[in-house]
């Protein structure tokens, strides 16, 4: 995998809200492997992460930036997919769940399918 890159940022705030989350999961799509988007919006983002984890398991890592309590950014890079036979890559990481949603861990998170 190539060093991540990140491609400008989506200022979600700017956006209509009803808009955000196709704008943000369109833009992901968009990206080869070791690109990524830098991501601003000014609520928490697990229940976005879960969006991600649904479509793209094993296909991202996830790094928060900052965590709020009025802004939120988090870098999100398109990874390898991960082969259960040993042919791909795969990073450790979990979850937190401080609040009413699972939260990705606060360090660089490799998201990770079951196990």
């Amino acid at each position: 995998m190539t060093s991540a890159a990140l491609s400008p940022t989506v200022d979600a705030r700017t956006l209509e809200p009803r808009l955000r989350d196709a704008h943000i999961l369109s833009s992901f799509a968009a990206l080869e492997e070791g690109q990524g988007i830098e991501l601003v919006d000014d609520h928490d983002l697990g229940p976005l992460y879960a969006r991600f984890q649904a479509r793209w398991p094993d296909r991202f890592a996830w790094n928060a930036l900052e965590e709020g309590p009025a802004v939120w950014r988090v870098a999100i890079t398109r990874v390898p997919a991960f082969d259960a036979h040993g042919r791909g890559r795969r990073g450790g990481g979990g979850w937190t769940a401080p609040g009413p949603h699972p939260r990705p861990a606060r360090a660089v998170h490799r998201a990770a399918g079951g196990a």
